[in-house]
């Protein structure tokens, strides 16, 4: 499945629910947000069939977002289903950790490969005052129960911002010194009514990375080409690796390889634009299994060459917690 640019698309990142049990400041605002009503949440079996319309059409890796894809009580059925879609060669999570305690070893044995947790300070009192209340013990047990049950290679997924964490990244890079773990620094970006906050907290990565070599001297570049899409270093004698994902001071768009599916069967088709295609309603109406296959093949044809943020075009639509990462 190649998009209008020629890109392959190989991988798919489907979010499970728009609900989380953390309320991030870049994530979601302070008010909140109206969750969507249940039943216009995507079901197993329709993750399922467009899942294997999406393998079908040549993804093998699937990564399971949210919100917060733990607080779905369906999730290690899901799990399960995927894993045994033929072409499915990879099945990742991405989650805040707080539920990993109890799911990693379930989840593990259902066929989930690996985990990128999100922590952005090894701070509890910033730790607090990021997700509005949630506790870091919790995810640093959940960080130990997906390494002993094989979630690995552990990632490690923090977002800086500035003002709340950006003086704590030598911390979390401190993290690989003794841990085959990859600590991977992401520049905030942008979305709806949490737009303003994160234009006023990017931190770029060029300044997250003299911080941490101001520490411990000269990175190791390992992979530069971005098609991760992180840019990976090491610190020397490191057990584990640094990454920079960086879609504000260097975007990889033209290496981006990925689409999205919302947690209400939409098939977006950049994370940082609004353009986005309904699967879920003509799958729900009957159509046909081949023309519900063209209308996806079709939409992510037209798949935009890149995000707009250096036109100051933001997405308007959605905030982070309703797209998935």
């Amino acid at each position: 499945m190649l998009d209008q640019y020629g890109r392959p698309i190989r991988d798919l990142r489907i979010s499970l629910t728009d609900r989380c049990n953390l309320r991030c400041v870049y994530c979601m605002p302070e008010e909140g947000i109206s969750f969507l009503p249940r039943e216009d949440l995507m079901r197993l079996d329709e993750i399922l069939t467009l899942t294997r319309i999406a393998a079908e059409l040549g993804v093998v890796k699937i990564r399971l977002t949210g919100g917060e894809p733990t607080v779905r009580p369906d999730l290690v059925d899901i799990v399960r289903g995927i894993a045994q879609i033929p072409g499915i060669q990879d099945i990742a999570m991405t989650t805040n950790g707080v539920r990993l305690r109890t799911l990693a070893g379930p989840l593990a044995r259902a066929g989930l490969r690996r985990v990128n947790v999100s922590l952005d300070t090894l701070n509890p009192e910033v730790f607090a005052r990021i997700t509005r209340g949630g506790r870091l013990q919790d995810v640093l047990e959940g960080l130990r129960a997906a390494e002993e049950a094989g979630l690995v290679p552990i990632k490690v997924n923090a977002v800086v911002v500035r003002g709340f964490n950006h003086e704590e990244v030598v911390d979390l890079a401190a993290l690989t010194l003794n841990r085959a773990w990859e600590v991977r620094f992401i520049e905030v970006m942008p979305f709806g009514e949490v737009a303003d906050l994160a234009l006023a907290g990017v931190v770029r990565s060029e300044e997250i990375m003299a911080r941490i070599e101001a520490a411990f001297g000269p990175l190791e570049p390992l992979d530069l080409s971005g098609g991760d899409p992180a840019r990976t270093y090491r610190i020397p004698g490191a057990a584990g690796t640094l990454g920079f994902i960086s879609p504000i001071s260097d975007p990889f768009c033209s290496r981006c390889g990925r689409l999205r599916l919302t947690a209400d069967g939409k098939l977006r088709l950049c994370l940082l634009r609004d353009d986005e295609e309904d699967l879920l309603t003509p799958l729900r109406r009957g159509v046909p299994y081949d023309e519900l296959r063209e209308i996806f093949r079709a939409a992510a044809y037209r798949r935009p060459f890149g995000h707009a943020l250096a036109e100051r075009m933001y997405p308007q639509h959605r905030v982070m917690i309703q797209i998935g990462g």
